[in-house]
């Protein structure tokens, strides 16, 4: 082998090195791109999933919240909730249906359940405010119906007009009374201990001494209703606070402003159950006095 020959053959051998170490490197840096790729696509893949978990999360709480979205009374806010509900269910159909390959994408995504997140929170704490609003309203609802069911009337008393009625009940001119009392009596008219034997009520009571007190005829009007909050008696009508209120029995008396004793029979003409009994006493336009009786 000549000398020339040998020189080629070096070349050409140093050449083919240099040619697979250039082809071993770009495989070597392809192969890392390749790698970084597939591990930035399953980054993703897995922050798809995790919002797609969020997002169903957020979905469930807006469908949970849609039976209470009657109490909000603001077309405004209703319509905002209405706005989100529809966002949350087109985010999580697109990350259940779609393959997201950006960061940027994921971002928005991100930000925009943060935003959706704070929205859900404004909207619970304005459906609890109303809920205990209405709870509120709910009790003293039934607080006015069971005291109507007591006194078993058509007295549509407006509330404003309470503490007018009060400052009247405590005017000089109005008759006071005491020893206000409920007593059952036989046919003889003798004291009955049972009141599913009695044959009359009667009601007592005292009208104080009171020179304010106009005098002059004065008529009594008594209400006893029963523990089923029924009022005994009925079917004629006196005007109190500019309402027809129905009573039990009455009495006229002659008032000089001196102490007076008086006393209204009631007969019965119903069965009575024992349990609590309550009288009232009106005259004036005033409610002169009331208790509750416990009748065995």
């Amino acid at each position: 082998m000549t000398p020339e020959t040998k020189k080629k053959l070096i070349i050409a051998g140093a050449a083919a090195a240099v040619l697979l170490l250039v082809f071993f490197v770009f495989s070597i840096v392809k192969s890392n791109n390749e790698m970084e790729k597939a591990n930035e696509l399953l980054q993703l893949e897995n922050q798809q999933l995790q919002l797609a978990g969020e997002y169903e999360n957020l979905n469930t709480q807006y469908q949970n919240l849609e039976s209470q979205t009657q109490f909000i009374k603001n077309d405004s806010i209703l319509h905002k909730y209405t706005e989100a509900k529809s966002k949350v269910e087109k985010l999580l159909a697109e990350l259940k249906t779609q393959k997201i390959t950006s960061n940027k994408r994921i971002k928005e995504l991100q930000d925009e359940i943060k935003s959706l997140k704070g929205l859900m929170r404004h909207y619970i704490a304005i459906i609890d405010s109303l809920n205990k609003e209405n709870a509120g309203l709910r009790a003293e609802n039934v607080q006015i119906k069971t005291e109507n069911k007591k006194l078993a009337s058509q007295v549509n008393i407006a509330q404003e007009k309470t503490a007018h009625l009060e400052e009247r009940m405590e005017l000089a001119e109005k008759m006071n009374i005491t020893n206000l009392n409920l007593t059952c009596l036989k046919k003889n008219g003798k004291t009955e201990k049972k009141i599913k034997k009695a044959k009359q009520l009667m009601v007592t009571f005292t009208i104080s001494p009171n020179n304010s007190t106009p005098v002059g005829e004065k008529e009594l009007f008594v209400r006893i209703t029963n523990p089923e909050g029924s009022l005994l008696g009925g079917g004629r009508t006196f005007v109190f606070e500019d309402a027809d209120v129905p009573y039990t029995d009455s009495k006229k008396i002659e008032y000089d402003g001196q102490e007076m004793q008086v006393t209204i029979y009631w007969n019965v003409d119903v069965a009575l159950n024992q349990g609590e009994y309550r009288v009232e006493v009106f005259a004036d336009n005033y409610r002169l006095g009331s208790r509750s009786f416990m009748m065995k």
